[in-house]
């Protein structure tokens, strides 16, 4: 037994990087997992790879900015595979620009995913998760939510936020049997320098896998242990 066989685990920003990683080590283990993203053609490329594994995949194309299209899937998921034991609020994407050159429609974006996109995931599915009796929260932030840089006015700013609503929500819920624990890679090689004018050496840089074993490492720890920050960085970027 691996702890994961019939557990059920909600994934944000599933369809690539370190959401993807993610959802194909939980389907080895057994777990049954919601996946959902706003890219449908990648996320018919996950079921592909998905294919033979132990657990079970229910795939969904949203915006977790979009309050009613997260009730419905979350809907369709307990009926389908349950309610989650284990969400792991990921989606997430950034514009890096400085203030003064930063539309109020970029900046409304960013805020919109990965803000209010994480609070919507766990509003709508933490009250069911205690009482289920209990389970796991990850949120996934980034070393760029404890240090801010320049360019970073939206991007820092919304990862400083979900680390203040990481830190509060454990102090709500962990009486519940409920573990919330936020992620902070470093650079990590995904589809997030796309949108960026960085070009980091994918080389010396932290693989999608990498961090997906740390959350997994987290999920494992004894239920009386809680990790509930964990910083991951590449070991020697230079």
């Amino acid at each position: 037994m691996t702890g994961f066989e019939g557990k059920v685990a909600l994934v944000t920003g599933a369809s690539s990087g370190i959401g993807k990683a993610l959802t194909l080590r939980l389907l080895r283990e057994g777990a049954n997992v919601i996946a959902c993203a706003r890219g449908e053609q990648r996320l018919k490329e996950l079921q592909q790879e998905a294919a033979g594994l132990a657990g079970a995949l229910l795939t969904a194309s949203i915006d977790v900015g979009d309050e009613a299209a997260m009730i419905s899937l979350l809907e369709k998921a307990a009926i389908e595979v349950g309610v989650p034991d284990i969400v792991v609020a990921n989606a997430g994407y950034g514009i890096m620009k400085p203030l003064v050159d930063m539309s109020v429609e970029e900046f409304d974006g960013v805020m919109t995913t990965n803000v209010r996109g994480v609070w919507l995931t766990l509003r709508h599915t933490v009250p069911a998760m205690i009482e289920k009796g209990g389970g796991d929260v990850l949120i996934v932030s980034s070393l760029a939510g404890k240090n801010g840089f320049a360019g970073g006015t939206a991007y820092s700013t919304a990862k400083f936020a979900v680390r203040g609503l990481a830190q509060s929500l454990m102090l709500e819920v962990r009486s519940k049997n409920v573990r919330v624990a936020c992620v902070f890679p470093g650079s990590t090689d995904t589809r997030f320098f796309d949108n960026t004018p960085m070009s980091p050496d994918t080389e010396k840089i932290l693989a999608a896998a990498d961090v997906a074993e740390a959350i997994i490492d987290i999920l494992r720890a004894p239920r009386r242990a809680l990790l509930s920050e964990v910083d991951i960085r590449p070991s020697n970027p230079r």
